[in-house]
Formats: structure tokens, C-alpha cells, sequence
């Protein structure tokens, strides 16, 4: 592959974590629409969460995901630009040469297949963390015995707890619950987040620019992220759904299945739950993504240029 370049994957960390800060508290509505039960909308969502936790209950388990999900972005980033030129490089001579659509797509699902190495274990931990504040009532409609009166019980005392009881109860695979649906989200999704963005950012860089501005950054980051999550958002359902179960027992046996019970027991809309926080909150994300991506990208190569 020639030299792996390293400021991606630092740059894609910078990314990463300002993107966590600046969309967490949409991707905890998303997942309680998604797996939880009793949210009618996404407003009476967003008031239930409120009433019943304060504005603290949008940020649960967010200390995990700002260093792990920073992690996992700056290797999704790292993969993807370095596997990119390593096929401008083997098929046109020049790594830096313009990429065609299929160097794109072979790039972006490389990066969504690597990433759920790290990103299945970041997602279920983010998603029982903020999942645990629904009562067990709630999180398990078809109890035969129903008890009043129960208040909302905390299954994991931290990320930390979250994680060795998951490791304890289910091994190193439980730690992966979820992971097929993650390829099967991530594969496509990545391919309809950077070849949009690429594309884009050429479109509105005036001709003779040598690189896009931030605001075309901003532009082009953010409309594909709302493309990608969109789009994403049926298999996004799935594994949401095969994440958060378990807390207490496993409904789901597996994608299959799950798609089967959800479907059954809700109808086809169900897959779209989530899709206007999903959209909505994709822009904000990945413009902040994006643009923490290529100034810090930017940042890193100048201070090398200046001290060689």
C-alpha cells in the first residue's frame, strides 16, 4: 500500500468527537424510537425523556462513546482514505490521483466492514447505557406477570460494569450481539456517505481551488450524512433492536428474526422509526464530522510542511 498515512486517522478522531458532542443527545432520542416502547412521536419522545430524567437523560452513556465512537471514526477515516489511495495508486500509478465511483465504493466498503470490529462492541454499549432508564415494564410488554408501581431500574452502574456483565453473562460474542445487521447497515451506508460527499464537495468547489472550503465541507458533510442515515435507517431498526435486547432477556434470535417479530408485532413502519431524527440529525453530525475531519487534516499537514 506504500506508507500508511496516520493524520487520517488523527484527523478522523478530531472528527469523531466533535460529532459525538454535537449529536448525542438527537441519537438518544433515535434509539429510544428505535428499541424503546411508549413514544408515540418523536416530540412526545423528546418531552418523555425530559419529564421523566431531565435534560441529563439525553446524555447517558455519552462519556463512553466520545472517546471509543472518536476511536472508531478515526480508523472508519484512516481505512478509507488510505485504501483509497492505494487503489488510485495500483490502478492509475499516482495516489493522489481523482478517484472514479467504483474507487469510491471499494473504499467505503472496506472502511464499513473494518469498522464494526470496533464499532459493534462502542454500539452496544452506547445503546444498553442508553436504553437502561426504560422500566422493565416497558422494555418487556409480554410479561406474564405484570408488578405496578416499578420504577426505572439501572441495569449497569457505567460503561466498565456495562461491559464485564455483558462479557460475564454472554462471553467475547456477546460484546458482537448485532454485528450482522451493523455489515449490513454499514456496508451500503458508508458508500451513500463518502461518495456523496465527495462528489458534492467537487461540485461546489469553485474551479481553480486546489482544496474545498469549510463551508463547502460543512455543505457537502452534512447532505450526506442526512443521504446515508436516511437510507440506513431500516437496518439501523435491527440493530438498534438486537442491541438493547438482552438487558434483561433475549427476545431476538438473530436478524432474521428480529426483522420477523418487529415486522409481525408492528408492521412495516416499524423499520422507519427513527428515519426524521435519523435525517435530521445526520447533517449536524456529519458536517461537524467532516469539518473537524479536513481542518484538523488540513492542520496536521501544514505543521509537517512547516517542520519537515
Amino acid at each position: 500500500m506504500g506508507s500508511l498515512q496516520l493524520d487520517d486517522f488523527v484527523a478522523g478522531w478530531v472528527g469523531g468527537a466533535t460529532s459525538v458532542i454535537v449529536g448525542y443527545p438527537l441519537d438518544t432520542v433515535k434509539t429510544r424510537l428505535q428499541a424503546g416502547h411508549g413514544y408515540g412521536s418523536t416530540l412526545n419522545c423528546v418531552l418523555t425523556v425530559y419529564r421523566n430524567e431531565t435534560a441529563a437523560g439525553f446524555f447517558k452513556g455519552m462519556s463512553f462513546p466520545l472517546v471509543s465512537i472518536a476511536i472508531y471514526n478515526s480508523v472508519v477515516f484512516g481505512v478509507f482514505s488510505n485504501t483509497q489511495r492505494f487503489i488510485s495508486q495500483h490502478r492509475y500509478g499516482n495516489s493522489s490521483s481523482s478517484p472514479a465511483l467504483i474507487d469510491l465504493a471499494l473504499a467505503s466498503m472496506a472502511a464499513g466492514a473494518v469498522s464494526v470490529g470496533i464499532g459493534g462492541p462502542v454500539d452496544l454499549v452506547k445503546i444498553r447505557l442508553q436504553m437502561q432508564t426504560q422500566t422493565f415494564l416497558e422494555a418487556n410488554l409480554n410479561l406474564k406477570h405484570r408488578v405496578t408501581d416499578i420504577s426505572l431500574q439501572t441495569a449497569y452502574r457505567g460503561p466498565v460494569h456495562c461491559v464485564a456483565t455483558i462479557l460475564r453473562q454472554d462471553g467475547l460474542a456477546g460484546l458482537y450481539r448485532g454485528s450482522s445487521a451493523m455489515i449490513l447497515r454499514d456496508v451500503p451506508g458508508y458508500c451513500l456517505y463518502f461518495i456523496p460527499y465527495t462528489f458534492l464537495c467537487g461540485w461546489i468547489t469553485p474551479d481553480g481551488c486546489l482544496s474545498p472550503s469549510p463551508f463547502s465541507v460543512w455543505i457537502a458533510g452534512g447532505i450526506a450524512g442526512a443521504i446515508s442515515w436516511g437510507t440506513a435507517t431500516p437496518m439501523d431498526v435491527v440493530k438498534s433492536r438486537l442491541q438493547a435486547d438482552g438487558v434483561y432477556f433475549k427476545k431476538y434470535k438473530g436478524v432474521i428474526d428480529c426483522i420477523s417479530q418487529s415486522y409481525h408485532n408492528d408492521g412495516l413502519k416499524v423499520f422507519f422509526r427513527g428515519l426524521t431524527v435519523n435525517a435530521v440529525r445526520g447533517f449536524p453530525m456529519s458536517a461537524a464530522m467532516f469539518l473537524g475531519y479536513e481542518l484538523s487534516l488540513k492542520a496536521i499537514r501544514d505543521q509537517a510542511e512547516t517542520n519537515p
